[in-house]
């Protein structure tokens, strides 16, 4: 599958600002929502696409890793110090034609998380293994996200086979000794110049094969098993920030213990209301006559409707500060605030002449004298 231009799903150029980037969501974000397309799936698939470019895009690391990397940067797990180093590595191997001098312990962190190279030393057989863990993206709606809820999900999680109890051995069978290894449990390997020591792949480090694999798993010591988990989403989840549960990852090897499942929020914005950390922003319309004589005005929020206070001369564009608002409290967390930006809605409809000279008139001074370049 070809690579995403996050930039081109934006219609902004790589070089574009924050702000820039954050208008341009904005604006396919309204085109698009589901609210305004019901039951568009094109519009739905559209939506999704410009809410992941905006996600990457606006969050200043996730947005350097792209650039640099592109959505490889982007994957779990990725280090981008190892990824530089061994690029590094590459150019400078090729300048002087396949041979570079290295210091031998710096060879060991470079490619020690590159496939489970040792220099040069024979690997022990290892014991238990810890299970991988599990990432999973999940989409939240953006006022469920604020307030929290439980759900439940279903996922194919790999578990210890109970007919081998996870050994990949037919019961009764005989290991053997792996003939890839000859039983030593690791290989070498030639990296351009250089000579590694790696884990052997056929058995897996242990220098034996099982010898009859179970038929239950074929021998991997694992069958997938769907299993449904209950995730509590706490109020304020962030886009990003994962939700770990503890042992729900992948099975342990050798008796090991299970991995951890992770959580990855992926929060659909919503048409009103914007975030940033606890605190939420919202448009808040008025009238003409609400902003000249000051008016008291109901407003939804996330936790219910407020009345707020309208000052008499208020001005397209003032913030209100609504205390305790925003984003609720949790745990020791306090709650955010909701900002309402006020936007003064003149009429559409035609007004009376008078009318419109009688409010010229309340004018006492020139609207434009600041207007200075």
């Amino acid at each position: 599958m070809a690579e995403r231009n996050y930039y081109q799903i934006l219609g902004v150029d790589r070089t574009a600002s924050h702000e820039e980037i954050r208008k341009a969501y904005r604006k396919l974000a309204r085109k698009y929502h589901p609210d305004i397309n019901p039951g568009n799936k094109e519009a739905e698939n559209k939506f999704k696409e410009i809410s992941a470019a905006h996600d990457i895009l606006s969050d200043p690391e996730k947005r350097k890793l792209y650039d640099e990397f592109g959505e490889a940067g982007l994957t779990a797990g990725f280090d981008a110090e190892k990824a530089r180093s061994y690029r590094q590595w590459q150019e400078q191997s090729a300048r002087a034609g396949g041979a570079h001098e290295f210091d031998v312990g710096d060879l060991g962190d470079l490619f020690g998380d590159l496939g489970n190279f040792s220099r040069a030393r024979r690997r022990t057989r290892p014991g238990p293994m810890r299970g991988a863990d599990i990432e999973a993206t999940m989409e939240i709606d953006f006022l469920n996200a604020i307030r929290g809820f439980q759900t439940s999900i279903t996922l194919q999680r790999p578990v210890s086979c109970e007919i081998c109890d996870g050994a990949g051995t037919k019961p009764g069978s005989t290991p053997t000794t792996c003939p890839e290894c000859r039983g030593t449990g690791s290989k070498s390997v030639v990296q351009g110049p250089l000579q590694f020591r790696q884990t052997c792949p056929r058995c897996m480090g242990s220098g034996r094969l099982p010898g009859d694999p179970c038929t239950a798993c074929g021998g991997t010591g694992q069958v997938l098993r769907p299993e449904t988990i209950r995730v509590n989403i706490p109020p304020g989840a962030e886009p990003g920030k994962r939700i770990r549960l503890p042992g729900k990852g992948e099975a342990g090897v050798r008796g090991g213990p299970a991995g951890n499942l992770y959580i990855v929020p992926r929060i659909r914005p919503h048409p009103l209301l914007t975030r940033s950390g606890r605190d939420l922003t919202m448009e808040l319309p008025i009238t003409v006559g609400e902003a000249v004589r000051g008016a008291t005005v109901e407003v939804p929020t996330p936790i219910g409707t407020v009345k707020v206070k309208i000052p008499a001369g208020a001005q397209s564009g003032q913030r209100l500060r609504v205390k305790g608002k925003g984003v609720p409290a949790h745990g020791q967390i306090p709650a955010g605030d909701l900002y309402l930006r006020l936007m003064v809605r003149v009429p559409k409809e035609k007004v009376a002449h008078e009318v419109i000279e009688k409010i010229d008139r309340a004018y006492t001074e020139d609207v434009r004298k600041d207007m200075r370049l």
